[in-house]
């Protein structure tokens, strides 16, 4: 059967939207949180920024929730329409080809594992008294993590030979920072990017996907009449 595609726009940027849902309800949120940071007062942001970050010492104070929240603020209002840009052509394009929950599953253990990794970086520098202990509160907060692992993901997407240029692309954005007085967020990036490409199993033509595929369009057998 012929699908039918939507006739108008509207209908059509509807089915964008409900093709990936996830990725849409997390820019609202964010949308929603730039604009209390945009209309706040100097004292409020300051509060809210702390609050909601997953430094070191919000993550020894409320370790699940401020691994949740980071996730849904940006510390730049100004920056919502880049990151608005970068949800549609990544984690729009991610979503719709894995599905909302292999997509979810990658990128919200890419957040955790490379907000965990990064700030216990920050820990050790501390310890050895290489940063100041103010750092413990540092601000840390946003999307940019799971940008990093969709965007390893989406390499798979890719057919070759555009999959390698884009690789080479992206391994040198998120790679040349750490090469030049790199931060623990370059690091958190970098660790969420590997991440993003090591999910290559969870993509629908590798390991468990591929494998399902296969079986559902191998030829059946008939089984041996008894005689």
């Amino acid at each position: 059967m012929r699908q039918v595609l939507p006739s108008s726009p509207l209908d059509r940027v509807a089915a964008w939207v409900r093709a990936a849902p996830g990725t849409h309800i997390w820019l609202l949120v964010i949308g929603i949180t730039s604009l209390v940071i945009a209309g706040a007062s100097e004292g409020l942001e300051h509060f809210l920024l702390h609050r909601t970050s997953s430094n070191i010492h919000e993550l020894n104070r409320h370790p699940v929730t401020s691994l949740l929240i980071s996730g849904f603020w940006i510390e730049n209002p100004s920056s919502f329409l880049l990151y608005a840009v970068l949800f549609e052509l990544v984690h729009a394009n991610v979503e719709r080809w894995l599905g909302t929950w292999r997509w979810l599953l990658t990128v919200g253990a890419a957040h955790i594992t490379a907000t965990l990794a990064s700030q216990e970086l920050v820990l050790l520098a501390i310890e050895g008294h290489r940063l100041p202990r103010s750092m413990s509160h540092v601000v840390d907060i946003g999307v940019s993590y799971g940008l990093a692992a969709a965007a390893g993901l989406l390499t798979y997407r890719l057919p070759p030979p555009w999959r390698y240029l884009y690789l080479a692309s992206v391994l040198g954005f998120f790679g040349i920072p750490l090469l030049s007085g790199a931060t623990f967020t370059d690091f958190g990036h970098a660790i969420a990017l590997t991440l993003g490409l090591a999910a290559w199993a969870l993509t629908p033509g590798g390991g468990a996907g591929g494998a399902g595929d296969a079986a559902r369009n191998a030829t059946p057998v008939r089984p041996p009449t008894d005689h």
